[in-house]
Order: C-alpha cells, then sequence, then structure tokens
C-alpha cells in the first residue's frame, strides 16, 4: 500500500492551496494565454535557434553558436546515503565534476538550471553520452519521449506549474543511471521541494533504493503538479458559465477562445507522457529495482487520471461554446421581441393617423366636435387591446 510520504500529492495540495486563495485566479491567467505562453521559454533563455535542416546532427552546432547568448548556470550537486545527505552548488561545471563523492553517499544527484551547449556537453561525456542525446538537452521543443541505452535511460519531460499569473511549460530531460540522475532544466524554479523536503528524512525510501527511486519521485511530482492546475480549469468555467447564462459578451468569448486553446495545447504537451511512462513501466534494462514497478504504474495511473481531466475539461469548454452561441441568441430573440411587439402597438395608429391625415377635402369626421378625442380613444383601445392579447399569448409580463 502506498505511503502519503512516497506520493507528490502532497505537491498537489500545498500548490492547490496557494493557487486558490481567490476562487477565480486563472480567469485572469486566461487572459494571457491567447499570447503564446504555452510555447517553450522565452528564446533569450534558448543558446541558439533550432538547427536548420540538413544540419550536421549533434552538440557542435550548439557550441559554435554559443557565444552568441550568454545563459546564467546553476549546478546543484547533492549526494545521499543511508545516514547522510550533503548538497552543494557550483557556477562551474568543472568544479561540479571534479566533486567527490564520499563512501556513505551511493546516490548522487545532478541538477543543472540553464542549458549552456559547453556544460552539457562536458557533463555529457563525462557519463558518456551520445551527442545526439545531448541534442535532445537543448533542443527544448522536445516531445515527450524514452530511450535506453547500455548503461542509462534518457526521458524528456515537460514541466508545467503556474508562475506569476502565467503557466509556464519548459523541457526538463533527465539521464538515469544506476546511482546518478541528471537532470537538466532550461531555467531556475521546479516542483521538486516537497522532494528535496522528503530527502532529509534519514528513514524514507531514498536511503534505501538508488537513482530509480529518486527519479519515480521527480516524474511523479512533475505530473501530480498538474491536478491543481486543472482543477483551477474546473473553477475557471464554472464562473465563466455563470458569466455567460448571465450577461455574455465578447470578453467572454475571447476568455473561452483562449481556454480552448490553452488546454489544446496541454494535451499536446501531456499526451506522450503515457507512453513515457508506460515505457518506464515495461522497461528491462535493470535500471529500474523490479519492486518499483508497482511506483511506476502509480504514475501511470496519475497521467491516465491528468489526462482524462483534460479530455473533461475540453468537452466542458466545447458546451460552453455552445452555451455561449445560445445565450447571444436567445438574448437577440429577446431584444427583436420587444422590438416588434412596439411595432405592434403603432402599427394600427399608424394606420388610423395615416387615414385621417389624407389630404381629401371632404372627410366626415374631421367635421367631429369631439374627433380628436374620439382618435386618441380608439388608438388607446387598440393599444390595450393588443397588450391584453399579448399578456394572454404570455408573450409579454410572464416569465416562462
Amino acid at each position: 500500500m502506498k505511503q502519503p510520504l512516497d506520493s507528490a500529492k502532497e505537491v498537489a495540495q500545498a500548490t492547490s492551496g496557494a493557487i486558490f486563495k481567490t476562487a477565480g485566479f486563472l480567469t485572469s491567467t486566461i487572459k494571457g494565454i491567447g499570447k503564446g505562453v504555452f510555447q517553450p521559454i522565452a528564446s533569450s533563455l534558448t543558446p541558439t535557434k533550432t538547427p536548420e535542416p540538413g544540419t550536421a546532427p549533434g552538440i557542435e552546432h550548439y557550441l559554435k553558436h554559443e557565444a552568441d547568448h550568454e545563459v546564467p548556470v546553476r549546478i546543484t550537486i547533492l549526494d545521499y546515503g543511508p545516514e547522510k545527505l550533503e548538497s552543494r552548488e557550483f557556477d562551474s561545471v568543472e568544479e561540479a565534476l571534479a566533486c567527490p563523492r564520499h563512501e556513505p553517499h551511493h546516490v548522487r544527484w545532478i541538477n543543472v538550471d540553464g542549458l549552456k551547449p559547453s556544460v552539457v556537453d562536458k557533463l555529457c561525456k563525462h557519463y558518456g553520452i551520445h551527442t545526439l542525446s545531448a541534442e535532445d538537452v537543448l533542443n527544448t521543443y522536445q516531445r515527450p519521449k524514452f530511450e535506453a541505452f547500455e548503461d542509462h535511460l534518457l526521458v524528456v519531460a515537460r514541466q508545467i506549474q503556474l508562475v506569476g499569473d502565467q503557466l509556464k511549460n519548459e523541457q526538463i530531460s533527465f539521464f538515469l543511471f544506476e546511482d546518478v540522475l541528471i537532470s537538466f532544466q532550461e531555467e531556475v524554479g521546479d516542483v521538486f521541494g516537497p522532494v528535496r523536503k522528503r530527502l532529509e528524512n534519514p528513514a524514507g525510501r531514498f536511503r534505501t533504493y538508488k537513482a530509480d527511486y529518486l527519479f519515480y519521485a521527480l516524474l511523479d511530482s512533475i505530473v501530480d503538479h498538474l491536478f491543481p492546475l486543472l482543477e483551477g480549469y474546473g473553477i475557471a468555467m464554472e464562473d465563466l458559465e455563470m458569466e455567460i447564462l448571465k450577461e455574455p459578451s465578447t470578453k467572454s468569448q475571447q476568455r473561452l477562445f483562449a481556454m480552448k486553446r490553452d488546454l489544446s495545447l496541454q494535451r499536446r504537451a501531456l499526451w506522450p507522457i503515457r507512453e513515457v511512462v508506460d515505457q518506464l513501466y515495461r522497461d528491462e534494462s535493470g535500471l529500474i529495482h523490479p519492486d518499483l514497478r508497482t511506483f511506476y504504474r502509480d504514475v501511470q495511473d496519475h497521467t491516465m487520471q491528468v489526462i482524462d481531466l483534460l479530455e473533461t475539461y475540453r468537452d466542458t469548454a466545447s458546451g460552453l461554446s455552445d452555451l455561449y452561441q445560445s445565450s447571444v441568441g436567445n438574448k437577440m430573440n429577446e431584444i427583436m421581441k420587444v422590438l416588434t411587439i412596439m411595432a405592434s402597438f403603432f402599427i394600427p395608429i399608424t394606420f388610423v393617423a395615416g387615414v385621417y391625415g389624407m389630404n381629401f377635402e371632404y372627410i366626415p369626421e374631421l367635421a367631429w366636435h369631439y374627433s380628436y378625442f374620439v382618435f386618441w380613444g380608439i388608438c388607446l383601445s387598440m393599444t390595450g387591446g393588443l397588450a391584453f392579447y399579448f399578456w394572454r399569448k404570455g408573450w409579454i409580463g410572464k416569465d416562462k
């Protein structure tokens, strides 16, 4: 039975408590979605543009253009074992690689914030990682994928998190060895804070298993962090539904279209993770302990739940689009109904006024002493009769 400590659900709960301080938090976020916040992180953080078709494969193209972009890099090394945990930060990849690992530490986690080609190249060469895998790290437009090598696994995932009032879609690349885990992030800031906190517990499973359990915890944290975000979409849709029913407007339509686009982009980013987790669960390389397959299957279940929620909200967004069209149509019908009734009141009056407004010399009624008052009596009577008829029909004065 899975223990609460071994799941990243506490991450979702903590995030949910932070972002649900206001019920409609996502309604303000969605306003900026249309500007493409779900594109990869700004190009200023990327070493260079994607290589043109026909360019030689590998990381050499990025190394050649590294001087064109200055990318800040922070390298964190976390060593832990059954008895001790030690964390250090480095600004230089040479210092990080030269950092010794003491005997009690049987797992090393190297986390790199910032994609600098020379740093990626030196780390990959040090651990015998293929140059094409290093290229995948720098090409941040990668679809989530899984590749198995002789002594390590490559997993590319997407980390989606709420930063300020916008959502950030970031690529994270993992290299899993038996006792080493290397992770590359585009910039500082991730959802792994609770995992780092759990590493401090000497009685946790981290101290028993090797890097495979750490990798599971990080992947589970990425997936579970999506639950409160999707719940936020549910709250935003409920607010939007009430707004559309009450007073549909152009702003409501724009927010709805932005939401639908946002959910579609999320689906494109999240759907391949299901395949990645399934391949990890079935992996036979020996890098994942058999006892941990149950944990990876749990991540797969969470992934399916996230995708189901995403599909549900996409269907809801489509339903809201139909609701908006119906509400606008009903509102227009009500306007036309009012105008038609007003016209119906004045049509008979206009007819009577037109008959007696003609320039004939002899109109008998014009010589009557009380003809003016009779005229108004006829007009009011016809108007009153029409109003009574419309009321009996339920066209006015009655709520349907």
